[in-house]
């Protein structure tokens, strides 16, 4: 593990390079500048702490991974995309997303890691079509949605929430669908039931860093 100035450019280290004190934290510190954002990113890093904390860097070993063609299709979801009750949009209104996100309670976490910091460089990087968004309406209202960084052909899945049964399924499977030749991989970060239910599997670091050279141009 590194301890990071907050410096205009972070050299982030390469995952494994370094004795990992807790299992997946590669770097503590330094800041959330739109570049070192991408820097980090391009390295196989993302930011995850608490408010009380600074910012931690994690490369989580193994990776949590969806290739689109593995998305597991459902009946359901594609009754509720075809229904008309909703619009779904695309990379529109990311910050109201994030921010959604944010608010959701999430089972066994009594608060959330998107923080006011969060949402503000995140907000930044959509500014310059680096995080991507899909949106699910019900009418003027936000019912679910999902965000995230995109790099080359490689989609960094940063949160997802829904108020609606199946409707954080539809919005991945409109991002998937919606762009087929942008969209190679995408980087689940952690496992949970859901994301394996949906058809991510776990693949080693090692192997996630190979794709990001290929992907990411």
């Amino acid at each position: 593990m590194l301890l990071l100035e907050d410096l205009p450019v972070i050299k982030f280290p390469t995952p494994g390079s370094l004795r990992e004190h807790h299992p997946g934290v590669i770097a503590v510190g330094g800041n959330l500048l739109p570049e070192n954002i991408i820097r980090a990113y391009k390295t196989g890093l993302f930011p995850w702490y608490n408010d009380e904390d600074p910012i931690i860097w994690w490369s989580p070993d193994p990776r949590m991974v969806l290739f689109p063609e593995n998305l597991r299709r459902q009946k359901d979801v594609a009754r509720l995309i075809r229904s008309g009750k909703y619009d779904f949009t695309i990379n529109q209104g990311c910050e109201a997303i994030i921010r959604a996100c944010a608010k959701i309670p999430r089972k066994g976490q009594d608060g959330t890691w998107i923080n006011e910091e969060i949402i503000e460089a995140y907000t930044k990087l959509s500014a310059q079509n680096l995080v991507w968004c899909v949106g699910v309406w019900e009418g003027k209202n936000l019912v679910a949605g999902l965000y995230g960084v995109k790099l080359g052909s490689v989609f960094f899945g940063e949160s997802m929430f829904s108020k609606i049964s199946n409707g954080s399924k539809a919005a991945l499977q409109i991002l998937c669908d919606s762009f087929k030749e942008d969209i190679k991989m995408i980087d689940c970060q952690q496992e949970t039931e859901h994301l394996a239910f949906m058809g991510a599997s776990p693949i080693p670091r090692e192997e996630f860093l190979d794709h990001l050279k290929k992907l990411i141009l």
